[in-house]
């Protein structure tokens, strides 16, 4: 697997880099945004699994340079910030950020999230399976769904979803979702009123069973109501997990 390391400290890169390599990476590193963008650019050479993003770079803010990068690539990209608000995870995940951890980290949830985020393809409009609406149980009663075929267009309520595009709009204007935001809108929009536990949401969405990624589903979740501007649509189910309810016509 090769991973681009964008870290300005030689001495954190060292570290981080042989870590990596230990278990199997192939770590390029570059030490400023500008040179992180080069080496994304399209030279022929193989293209890289994963970008470890630090966000404290000497030439630009890592902000601005996941949003220069998510416009050339789709390759999944990890933000390293010491800022634990959520105000700023979301906005990281607005530009196009895959995920994040937090300084200090632990070793394996660095490993965790990089593979939890490259276990999917690169994201391609016309390879998409996003589920289709199905029945829900009475009362929202938390159940495994299976994934539906999916379907050409969702129509709910104010929002339509196109999985074979990955487009989201509502009231007909379009929103612009991240792959593992897509990914989780259209898991709740396959069963709306349907109650998804947090462990299958994780374990369908992120591909792992690492209980750790509890908090990156809370933030996500905050993302997208945030987006879709009808934060009512994605309801809480307390101590159980999420659903999302249709608002009623007019």
């Amino acid at each position: 697997m090769r991973l681009l390391l964008v870290e300005d400290d030689d001495r954190v890169a060292a570290a981080v880099s042989a870590l990596l390599g230990k278990h199997g990476f192939d770590v390029r590193h570059a030490r400023s945004g500008e040179e992180a963008i080069q080496a994304l650019l399209p030279d022929g050479g193989p293209a890289f699994d994963c970008v470890l993003l630090d966000l404290g770079l000497p030439d630009q803010d890592g902000f601005e340079v996941c949003s220069r990068i998510r416009r050339r690539t789709a390759t999944p990209v990890i933000m390293v910030t010491a800022r634990a608000d959520v105000r700023s995870r979301i906005h990281g995940l607005n530009l196009g950020a895959d995920d994040y951890v937090v300084k200090p980290y632990d070793t394996g949830e660095l490993l965790a999230r990089i593979h939890a985020v490259s276990r999917r393809p690169p994201l391609r409009p016309e390879s998409v399976g996003a589920p289709a609406p199905g029945g829900g149980t009475p009362g929202g009663t938390a159940q495994t769904a299976a994934p539906p075929a999916p379907r050409t267009r969702l129509q709910l309520g104010p929002m339509a979803i196109e999985p074979a595009t990955r487009r989201v709009t509502v009231e007909g204007e379009a929103v612009v979702l991240t792959r593992k935001e897509f990914d989780l809108l259209a898991l709740l929009a396959g069963h709306p009123g349907v109650v998804f536990r947090r462990e299958q949401i994780i374990s369908e969405v992120w591909r792992t069973a690492w209980e750790g990624t509890g908090r990156t589903l809370e933030v996500h979740v905050a993302s997208l109501r945030s987006k879709l501007r009808v934060p009512a649509m994605i309801e809480t189910v307390r101590g159980v997990g999420y659903r999302l309810v249709v608002p009623p016509a007019g």
